[in-house]
């Protein structure tokens, strides 16, 4: 499915503007019934984040965030391409999600307590990360206690204005954010040299340094602070149902990991004899029925997605041109942080 352009509605516009928390009837139990008889689940996208969330040449959309919003069409739908996006910036996003502007939001959002608190449910991580800052590397910096002050490019509405507040003040280093509305401002201000650095999740900066910067080799990333986050889609409150579609969804991809299921053997796995694979698979009903979806939800999915190890493959792993390291994205089996639940 192509890009298509969104036009924020004037109530969307308004909470922006004023930071109210706005609930509307989108919010009530009906986000199912809503998407269906649309004939695509609307997701909120970065603005252009090459590895979790960007148009490609041809104007379809790729990454980690958007393949995570691609299953649950294919939950629903049984058709990853039932999915449109709308580009947020981190100030948008939020508010666009809450009045309904979009049914779920996958877009690179820390999961965090005052959000969580006001009118957001967030499902399940699809991302851990820890917060980084870019610097020139002929600034001979190594650590952020040695940024003694900097000045920062900041988006708006982002977790980073905390972050950065948090450095300055723990070890007395006098940084001078310089705040923007925008992803593409903030980071053309940073390389065209209107601030030290620029401060994000460390993953959208390798994006940014892979893809943007003339000469990557002439940056450095470090961490931010000590600290890991969960970037995690998210919905809104009040209605349970959709919360766990998209949920179930997302853990279909760490489960088939989990079961050593691939888009290349799942055909054949439907042969197993194990419980386990069946239920999974919807060999033996059950699962779908609970969710109110196709039994075979769980393998539509894998089917035209894959599991999440190929996921982040290819959109920011080893296939992909930021070569990321799984690190705390590995399943928790193999020392990472990625938890399946059960499916019975």
């Amino acid at each position: 499915m192509s890009s298509i352009k969104h036009t924020l509605t004037i109530p969307v516009l308004g909470a922006i503007l004023t930071g109210a928390i706005i609930t509307t009837p989108a919010s009530a139990q009906e986000t199912v019934e809503a998407v269906k008889q649309r004939g695509y689940v609307s997701c909120g996208a970065s603005q252009g984040t090459p590895g979790f969330g960007a148009p490609d040449q041809n104007g379809y959309w790729r990454g980690l965030d958007v393949d995570t919003c691609r299953a649950i069409a294919v939950a629903i739908f049984g058709d990853k391409d039932k999915a449109r996006f709308v580009p947020l910036t981190g100030q948008q996003r939020l508010t666009a999600l809450q009045t309904g502007e979009v049914d779920v939001l996958p877009r690179t959002t820390t999961w965090t307590l005052q959000r969580d608190a006001n009118g957001v449910n967030f499902t399940v991580p699809n991302y851990y990360e820890y917060p980084g800052v870019m610097l020139r590397k002929d600034l001979g910096v190594t650590s952020a206690k040695e940024m003694k002050g900097a000045t920062v490019c900041v988006q708006t509405g982002s977790t980073t204005e905390v972050t950065v507040a948090d450095m300055s003040k723990t070890h007395a280093l006098d940084l001078k954010p310089v705040v923007f509305d925008t992803v593409s401002s903030t980071r053309q201000a940073f390389f065209s040299g209107r601030c030290d650095a620029l401060i994000t999740d460390a993953s959208a900066l390798a994006s940014v340094r892979a893809t943007q910067a003339k000469n990557p080799d002439e940056y450095v990333i470090i961490p931010a602070n000590d600290k890991m986050e969960a970037l995690t889609p998210a919905v809104r409150h009040g209605d349970d149902r959709w919360f766990d579609i998209v949920k179930w969804s997302i853990q279909a991809l760490i489960m088939a990991e989990q079961l050593g299921i691939t888009q290349a053997n799942i055909d054949a796995r439907l042969e197993s004899e194990d419980p386990i694979v069946r239920r999974f698979l919807g060999v033996e009903a059950g699962n779908g029925k609970a969710l109110g979806l196709d039994e075979r939800f769980a393998y539509n999915i894998v089917k035209q997605l894959g599991n999440y190890a190929e996921i982040f493959d290819r959109n920011v792993g080893k296939d992909s041109p930021l070569k990321l390291e799984r690190g705390p994205n590995r399943l928790y089996r193999d020392g990472g942080l990625m938890f399946p639940l059960v499916f019975n």
